[in-house]
């Protein structure tokens, strides 16, 4: 049986943990043709080097220390290049990440409250280093091929620094496009998400990647 968590469990690690999630994603399809010369998946390089814009459906899974799943969450990601994503968790909470290239908007329905940060700080230190293009996935990942799983090719990153905010991201093709990505931070936590419907360089409305606060929300900016 799952664990049952309530939207008070939830406030900072969803803040922290999808902050870190966004970076990832931002961080790879941001990569230029060098920086993933030394990943040898021929399908993960041609779609971080075309991918303009990606919107897909999503599962994202905590599991616990023995490998169980503890808490699932369904929703729906929007991104395009550069900066600009948008993050809906659906259920069993309502939740918004909503980033316009520079400020990143943490909204919790359920608690009434956003949380604003700019972006460098919504997404973490390493992983606005790497999208603002001072750090490349090649001097400062090891990349390394998995092997399939799940019917999907995986690709390992791992950082060299050893002050990084995670231990590992593990990346899965599926064809052509995204199809899977597990992350394991340093804060105990392991993620795996499952991208579905996947839509590549589909024009996007721009609405979506601005974010008003609903009236009678608390709004608290950094």
């Amino acid at each position: 049986m799952e664990a049952v968590f309530t939207k008070y469990d939830i406030e900072m690690p969803f803040i922290r943990l999808n902050g870190l999630i966004l970076a990832v994603l931002l961080c790879l399809l941001s990569a230029s043709s060098a920086a993933v010369e030394m990943a040898s998946d021929m399908q993960l390089k041609a779609f971080l080097i075309t991918t303009r814009t990606l919107s897909c459906d999503f599962k994202q899974v905590s599991i616990d220390e023995r490998g169980n799943p503890v808490k699932t969450s369904y929703g729906k990601f929007y991104l395009q290049k550069p900066g600009r994503f948008r993050w809906d968790y659906l259920r069993p909470f309502k939740q918004e990440i909503v980033s316009n290239g520079t400020k990143v908007w943490f909204y919790d329905a359920d608690l009434e409250q956003v949380t604003v940060k700019k972006l460098d700080q919504g997404i973490g230190a390493t992983p606005a280093m790497l999208l603002s293009g001072e750090m490349s996935l090649d001097r400062n990942f090891i990349v390394e091929k998995q092997g399939t799983d799940e019917g999907m090719q995986w690709v390992r990153l791992r950082p060299k620094d050893k002050n990084s905010s995670f231990k590992y991201i593990l990346i899965g093709m599926d064809g052509k496009t995204i199809g899977g990505m597990e992350l394991s931070d340093n804060f105990g936590q392991l993620t795996r998400i499952y991208f579905s419907d996947v839509k590549k360089n589909y024009p996007i409305d721009q609405a979506k990647f601005q974010f008003t606060a609903p009236p009678d929300v608390d709004v608290f900016e950094e």
